[in-house]
């Protein structure tokens, strides 16, 4: 019995020691895994860092969290244009007073019975000139009206609206209605004198408001009127206007002086000096019906009476001189100024038939008497052109 029991203490002590045995060798096998494991971990965590780094980069390149100026733009400068040689020149025509019509309250129509309402017949032979320019400017000298009531003087003269079409169809841009007849029909008739031309396209100018047109170059010229009662003072501000408004070239059109004479009146020659001091370019003017002479004052001229062009009003002529004078207002080379001027003149008659009116203006021919009798009354030569 003692034997027995002795050999099962020794069975259980030997499985005591090699259980212990074994779980030391699986807890090492356990160390070197979990060693190996973490080994393996800490290479993938750094591979990952490597990886993530590039495009974290990149990102903070492209959104930076930081405020930075935005660098202000360089200004490009806006090239000034240069005219062409052609470009630079800017043709104007000028012409008389034109009186579309007859006495309004005379029962003689020679002017509509010789018209016939054919609206090329007046300015037939000189629309060829007008059209070829960059504007024409002439003397309207009536209302355009449908009113009836009038002021009592001597003549009173009412156009037809649709006689408008006559300027328009020979290139008659822009008239003056600063004149003795535009209020014949009271200050209604004015309106609606204003009113017609609006309506028709025709540009107007007096001594109330000034006018512009803009050539084709996209030179802007600028145009006032005065009556024979109109100061240049009195259209100081509206020169500045024009100015103001871009005009390069200033016109002025003076309906002054005295009926029926040669030469212009002292207060003609004032008033037209105080214009070209104020910084018009050129003067015109007409009222006298006859021609009186071309003055250059300080570097500008001086038109003082260009006398009557088509004028309805007169039946016969004692005095059939006129004239066409065209300027060419020679501009520096971006067109902000006129550095210079050159003046075509053309001797014309008021009508093509003598004796009498038939209201169909006709240039005299070359070097004839009359042509030179015109050149003379201008006191300009054709050396002057």
């Amino acid at each position: 019995m003692k034997k027995s029991g002795g050999y099962r203490k020794f069975k259980i002590r030997m499985a005591v020691i090699a259980i212990t045995v074994l779980a030391v060798v699986m807890a090492g096998c356990a160390t070197t895994e979990t060693s190996d494991t973490s080994s393996e971990t800490e290479t993938t965590s750094e591979n990952n860092e490597v990886l993530q780094s590039a495009p974290t980069t990149k990102v903070l390149e492209t959104v930076s969290t930081e405020i930075t100026a935005t660098p202000t733009p360089t200004a490009t400068p806006t090239p000034i244009p240069t005219l062409t040689p052609e470009e630079r020149v800017v043709t104007v025509s000028f012409a008389g007073d034109c009186t579309l019509t007859q006495d309004y309250r005379s029962t003689n129509r020679a002017f509509d019975n010789t018209v016939a309402g054919d609206m090329d017949y007046c300015f037939q032979n000189c629309a060829p000139l007008f059209q070829s320019d960059d504007l024409t400017l002439v003397n309207l000298e009536n209302p355009v009206t449908t009113q009836t009531s009038h002021k009592s003087n001597q003549y009173i003269f009412r156009m037809d609206p649709e006689n408008l079409q006559m300027l328009t169809n020979a290139g008659i841009e822009a008239v003056n209605i600063a004149n003795n007849h535009t209020m014949d029909f009271w200050e209604t008739g004015l309106q609606e004198t204003r009113d017609n031309l609006d309506e028709y396209g025709i540009i107007w100018s007096d001594d109330k408001f000034g006018a512009t047109f803009t050539t084709k170059q996209g030179i802007i010229i600028g145009m006032v009127g005065l009556g024979n009662d109109t100061s240049a003072s009195q259209v100081s501000n509206i020169i500045d206007d024009l100015r103001d408004q871009g005009a390069v070239i200033i016109i002025a059109s003076c309906h002054f002086g005295s009926e029926g004479t040669y030469d212009p009146t002292d207060r003609q020659v004032k008033v037209a000096h105080e214009l070209i001091d104020m910084g018009v370019d050129i003067v015109v003017g007409t009222h006298p019906h006859r021609l009186q002479p071309i003055e250059k004052y300080n570097g500008h001229y001086i038109f003082y009476s260009l006398s009557n062009f088509c004028f309805g009003g007169n039946y016969s002529l004692s005095d059939p001189d006129s004239v066409i004078i065209q300027c060419d207002f020679i501009m520096d080379g971006d067109g902000s100024k006129c550095v210079d001027y050159r003046l075509r003149v053309f001797p014309y008659s008021q009508t093509s038939t003598r004796p009498g009116n038939d209201f169909c203006p006709k240039p005299y021919e070359w070097e004839s008497e009359d042509y030179f009798r015109v050149l003379e009354r201008l006191d300009w030569a054709q050396g002057d052109e």
